[in-house]
């Protein structure tokens, strides 16, 4: 059922002429996102039969699920489906967002797409799914499958960005600036154990490891966490006052790190780049104040999650395990390409 390359181009053109209610004129790189995802799933339902599809992210107090709540009601609204965002009060409480998933499961959703804080703590409330016959999608950082297949239950589907990628490219564009002379590097990672954290720490180690010129003199976890980031940086340039660059694994912390930087009179000098591009990183690159931010389209993950979940609760069988995203790094060189990018 996957499409040919005539497919996307197809589905591309479709994109680009057909869509506009929920989103206005389409950003051409959306289209094309959205085109190579759903080039992986076959034939696309073309309205959603008023589906109840339950959505649980991690923390609604972070601007990049707020953005990624809204592109799903957005698609919700176009494509005739109920969906409910849900998620726990904080970053890292693993209990509770185990808790609301049990509760989601009450309630009879036909279809459950969930985003783990770590490899294991949702994986009761997938159990409990599985028992009631309700498809489970993982979207982002996987569910650890070994452990959850010890424990007798099964994911229905994963849509995920390579997140090692996310890091690589930014270490690679941070390298690049830093020439021939290269320098001193420090890398503010997520929660460790988390997927995309260790994944994108990773990606971004591996390059500057292999870059002769580049030495990574501090990894330190600033859990997603502005106030962190901002005293692990403020405590950073006073210990390597030679410091070249920074390497954030979300923007929140990047726009801290900024923040410390500027404070200390240190600002000068120094590459600093983040991942997800929320709005408030859009602003910074623009003026500045960050080097980079590596993304994906939410719009076109949103829309493949969802319509992942239409085609399990159809209970359609000729699906790929996995979809992916393709990943993207803003700079100041091609923010222009990023006008009305969701």
């Amino acid at each position: 059922m996957k499409r040919s390359a005539g497919g996307v181009f197809l589905a591309l053109v479709f994109l680009l002429s057909v869509w506009g209610s929920a989103f206005g004129e389409m950003n051409p790189m959306v289209a094309e996102s959205i085109a190579t995802i759903e080039s992986q799933l076959g034939q696309i339902p073309s309205d959603g039969g008023g589906k109840r599809i339950g959505v649980l992210v991690i923390t609604l107090s972070n601007p990049y699920w707020t953005e990624m709540k809204k592109r799903y009601e957005e698609w919700a609204s176009e494509m005739n489906v109920s969906v409910e965002i849900l998620a726990a009060p904080t970053e890292g409480d693993l209990k509770s967002q185990l808790e609301t998933l049990e509760t989601m499961v009450v309630k009879g959703y036909d279809a459950i797409i969930v985003t783990p804080m770590d490899p294991f703590n949702l994986i009761p409330g997938v159990l409990k799914a599985n028992e009631k016959g309700i498809p489970v999608i993982c979207s982002g950082p996987a569910i650890d499958a070994k452990a959850l297949k010890d424990a007798g239950g099964r994911l229905d589907g994963w849509i995920s960005a390579t997140f090692l990628d996310q890091g690589r490219l930014a270490a690679e564009d941070m390298v690049k600036k830093m020439g021939a002379e290269g320098g001193k590097v420090a890398i503010i990672e997520g929660i460790p154990g988390a997927g995309q954290s260790e994944a994108r720490k990773k990606g971004a180690g591996d390059v500057f490891a292999s870059a002769g010129n580049v030495e990574v003199v501090s990894v330190q976890p600033g859990k997603w966490d502005r106030n962190l980031a901002f005293d692990i940086t403020t405590n950073l340039v006073k210990a390597v006052p030679d410091l070249r660059g920074i390497y954030c694994a979300n923007d929140v912390m990047a726009l801290a790190a900024a923040d410390a930087l500027e404070t200390s009179g240190k600002r000068e000098g120094v590459l600093i780049y983040g991942t997800d591009f929320i709005p408030e990183a859009r602003t910074a690159i623009r003026e500045g104040k960050l080097q980079g931010s590596t993304t994906f389209s939410q719009a076109a993950w949103t829309r493949g999650a969802i319509v992942f979940a239409l085609k399990l609760a159809g209970r359609t069988t000729d699906l790929p395990e996995r979809l992916a995203i393709p990943i993207m790094l803003a700079t100041a060189g091609n923010i222009g390409n990023f006008e009305g990018w969701k």
